[in-house]
């Protein structure tokens, strides 16, 4: 394991996505973003970046490797290149509150970006544009989670805590599906990268539940075990069943819902709110997560390895 030491609050993590720096990972501050890699000899500090308000959620561009965005608790969003020393390169701010999430979409032929507001609103984005594309409105609370499918062009989910889980599509009109999946607010959802149709979402009722989208009566699998607010939830891209989960009771949990005792294993490595966490796409089972406690830790846990 690999512990990385950033001396204030850490609210979100993201593995780069591209190959050639696939050992980057950006991590978020009350107002920093830090891109750290890891060497030999740990974790080590590469750049880093400041900004006038607390940062909330980080994507990697999926054309450019040195590029990333951030949302922030003034409401906008951030445009920096890490190969520059100095940014942000460009600044969008439409939101009226903060912007707690943002994602770059996965698939080919795209490049759009999704941001997700306390003012109920979810904001389509072309970042060679100046402005939004798009507003979806709907929620009737803060959206904690917008995300988009890896499988379907123009689809996204969104999380609020109107306690509904919300799928979209940008070419047409209004909400495409609502799902009301918690009876609590939702903090946060994922895509299976196996199954277009599944997703998972985590909420303040301390569960995960996966949601079919053909059939979204019932859930088709709870997960219990968090004793606190599920702050964030992510399929393997490795493995069709397994995902991961922290929460606000400090631990890290890994889960497969295909078996009977689908609770994997435990991580309780953190002293404070665990909020965020990644799975590596170009190393089968390694895992970045970060906490309040200001470290960042870099592992590969017991149940992952032996799933290798």
């Amino acid at each position: 394991m690999l512990t990385g030491a950033i001396t204030e609050l850490i609210g979100s993590v993201a593995w780069a996505k591209s190959c050639d720096i696939w050992l980057y990972c950006a991590v978020l501050g009350c107002g920093t973003l830090a891109v750290l890699e890891q060497n030999e000899t740990g974790i080590v500090l590469l750049r880093s970046f400041d900004w006038n308000d607390g940062l909330f959620d980080v994507t990697w561009s999926e054309n450019n490797e040195h590029v990333l965005i951030t949302s922030s608790g003034d409401g906008s969003l951030q445009i920096w290149d890490i190969a520059k020393p100095k940014g942000p390169l460009q600044v969008y701010k439409e939101h009226t509150q903060e912007a707690y999430s943002v994602d770059w979409s996965q698939t080919r032929g795209e490049q759009l970006v999704v941001s997700g507001s306390w003012d109920q609103t979810a904001k389509l984005w072309d970042p060679a544009v100046g402005k939004s594309l798009r507003t979806f409105k709907g929620h009737e609370g803060v959206i904690y989670s917008t995300i988009w499918s890896p499988h379907i062009p123009g689809c996204f989910a969104s999380a609020s805590g109107d306690q509904t889980l919300r799928i979209w599509d940008v070419k047409a009109p209004g909400v495409r599906l609502v799902i009301p999946a918690h009876q609590a607010e939702i903090l946060s959802c994922d895509w299976c990268k196996y199954d277009e149709n599944l997703l998972v979402t985590g909420a303040v009722d301390c569960s995960l539940k996966g949601w079919d989208l053909r059939n979204v009566r019932q859930p088709v699998f709870i997960l219990l075990g968090h004793t606190y607010a599920v702050r964030r939830v992510k399929f393997s891209p490795f493995h069709a069943t397994l995902l991961a989960s922290c929460s606000y009771d400090f631990t890290v949990r890994f889960w497969d819902f295909s078996k009977p005792n689908p609770l994997l294993e435990t991580v309780e490595h953190h002293t404070e709110f665990t909020c965020g966490l990644d799975l590596s796409l170009h190393k089968c089972g390694q895992v970045v997560d970060c906490a309040w406690d200001e470290l960042v830790k870099i592992y590969t846990p017991s149940c992952l390895a032996a799933a290798v």
